[in-house]
């Protein structure tokens, strides 16, 4: 993925929905996310590839993740891409296993991850875990 070496670079790495490790730039501080029962996500849902490489220049050149969101997901979530409250069980494996992953962030100073599945290209990012 281009712009995943750049220092300045907000995303936390790329989710494959395999074997590997949703988070494989992950902060080698050895720190552990709190286990949670629930998370408050938004995402950028993509079709084609290209779209979401646009949507993800945007928020690497500092744009809010709730405006992306809304002029580039083709979900039904158009409310700055939120999905509200998810509990684990209810979302896509490979989705849920990167958003799960993701500590929770602003959408002012967004830390997200790329997704494959079978609904297209997701950019998600976490607001909050319980």
């Amino acid at each position: 993925m281009a712009g995943k070496d750049k220092p300045n670079s907000k995303s936390k790495g790329k989710a494959t929905g395999n074997k590997n490790d949703a988070l494989k730039d992950k902060k080698g501080d050895g720190k552990q996310l709190k286990a949670a029962t629930s998370i408050n996500v938004r995402h950028i849902l993509c079709e084609k590839h290209s779209k979401k490489e646009d949507a993800l220049t945007k928020l690497r050149d500092g744009a809010k993740f709730d405006e992306v969101a809304k002029e580039f997901s083709e979900d039904k979530a158009r409310q700055g891409g939120s999905l509200g409250w998810k509990t684990r069980g209810s979302l896509d494996p490979a989705f849920e296993k990167a958003a799960y992953d993701l500590e929770p962030s602003t959408t002012g100073s967004p830390t997200y991850v790329e997704v494959k599945t079978g609904f297209g290209y997701h950019v998600i990012m976490v607001e909050g875990r319980k």
